[in-house]
């Protein structure tokens, strides 16, 4: 007798949490510092400049990601540690100096808040030039907020109600969304505005729904925004992705939440109906994959039809070596999870204390793809997500006696730069795309005189 996908995804959900501990969610903000018992650990001074990177970047943690993620014992130099607890050198020194010493001061709050904001300013929070160039505009040529529309064939959508995530990573590239400045955040809980634009653009095959974290969200928020996909006028949109770490950092959300079962529901229904459903798992460490919580909220998405891929970026104190990489891979494969991408840490946040040398992210993907099979070097990598694209560092080789990079677009702003290589100038301190110099003496790259005057049209549209 066929079992259907429904029956199995719900039998697997009660087959694996009977023998789990279900605990109640409960998190931690920088407020709380103080009132995790496992820092105790740590010295005063150490308690101390946690306090202040925690004022300028996010904090936020779980009791979950506290108890069971964490080698307490090997705490700094854990690697969830790392990922998710401020360490001292995530702020430049003069910036944490000066923050550091208005805290001991003691300084009236409107000082300190003006000097943090000054400080979050010099970080680059919307890298990628997302808020000039990315968002979409309506037929009036006002500003849609919430959306990013920068390749042709996918829009990725802010819901409001996901702005959060269940625990921060200390590298977020997205960490502007979580420091309560409403001037850097984009979000939009206007579920219609994301259906019109999508019913008038034919081109679009691809939503994401990211944030913050969409599983954060009740399911029910979840379906206004993805329900209606399965009606007629968006048969072009074919695949739904949804980003999120709570594979990670709350797997109980797919087990034991109160809405655990209708969201296996919504995801069966968006599979049954044709739709290929994507769940953009973020992974930075196999550790992360090693509890039977996580797994077993893997397995439960998986009956439901869905394909999880996982991506994260290449970081020093985290995964800075290729062994992590390999078994990553290597477990992710062995639990039915697609190797998606390796990322170059972004640049902006605390990218002083985490990026790595292109050359060194290279050497690392390297010797990690070479312990692997066919099935994990799916894994794409080292990219940059930088303005222009997505740019794939394909290796270091010599040409004609110049020492280069080779590169190429794996997705750009126009499709024709797709899989076309070029080269840059060598370079082993380079951690990004602006670092580099185009090779053999050229002036420019190929892609970048068509790049300004793209990005001149999006600067010259009238600001709202």
């Amino acid at each position: 007798m066929r079992i259907n996908a429904p029956t199995l995804a719900l039998q697997s959900a009660q087959s694996f949490t009977d023998h789990l501990e279900q605990r109640p969610f409960k998190v931690y903000t920088a407020r709380d510092l103080d009132q995790i018992s496992a820092l105790s650990r740590l010295s005063p001074a150490q308690r101390f400049e946690m306090k202040v990177v925690a004022s300028v970047l996010p904090f936020r943690v779980n009791q979950y990601v506290i108890d069971e993620l964490i080698d307490w014992d090997n705490v700094p130099d854990d690697p969830i540690f790392q990922l998710s607890f401020p360490q001292r050198g995530m702020l430049e020194p003069g910036h944490f100096e000066q923050i550091a010493d208005l805290i001991r001061g003691k300084a009236d709050k409107r000082v300190l808040d003006g000097a943090i904001d000054a400080v979050r300013g010099e970080l680059n929070p919307h890298p990628a030039d997302q808020m000039e160039m990315n968002m979409p505009r309506d037929a009036h040529g006002n500003r849609i907020d919430g959306m990013q529309h920068k390749y042709r064939e996918t829009v990725l959508f802010f819901p409001s109600q996901g702005q959060t995530c269940h625990s921060y990573c200390t590298f977020c590239f997205r960490w502007a969304q979580f420091v309560g400045d409403k001037t850097l955040r984009i979000a939009s809980a206007e579920a219609d505005t994301l259906h019109a634009y999508l019913a008038s653009h034919s081109e679009v095959s691809d939503l994401l729904i990211t944030g913050g974290d969409p599983m954060v969200m009740k399911t029910r928020h979840l379906a206004a925004y993805l329900e209606p996909m399965l009606r007629p006028e968006f048969d072009h949109v074919q695949t739904l992705r949804i980003g999120t770490k709570a594979l990670t950092f709350w797997p109980h959300r797919f087990l034991g939440a109160d809405d655990a079962d209708d969201l296996v529901r919504l995801l069966e229904r968006l599979v049954e109906a044709g739709k290929h459903v994507g769940i953009m798992a973020h992974y930075n460490h196999w550790k992360e994959l090693d509890t039977d919580t996580a797994r077993a909220a893997i397995s439960r998405i998986r009956a439901t039809g869905a394909v999880i891929r996982a991506q994260g970026p290449l970081l020093a104190h985290i995964n800075d070596d290729p062994a992590v990489w390999a078994r990553l891979w290597k477990e992710q494969v062995r639990l039915g999870i697609v190797p998606y991408y390796m990322f170059a840490e972004r640049d902006t946040g605390a990218r002083g204390y985490f990026e790595v040398p292109l050359v060194r992210a290279w050497s690392v993907y390297r010797d990690a793809i070479q312990q692997v099979s066919g099935l994990a070097r799916t894994a794409r990598g080292p990219s940059m997500s930088a303005s222009p694209g997505k740019v794939e560092i394909q290796g270091v080789t010599e040409i004609n006696g110049e020492k280069v990079f080779v590169l190429r677009f794996i997705q750009a702003r126009n499709p024709d730069w797709v899989q076309r290589p070029f080269f840059a100038r060598y370079d082993p301190a380079a951690t990004w795309l602006d670092h580099l110099k185009p090779a053999f003496g050229e002036k420019t790259w190929f892609w970048e005189d068509e790049y300004r005057a793209l990005r001149d049209q999006k600067l010259a549209q009238t600001p709202d």
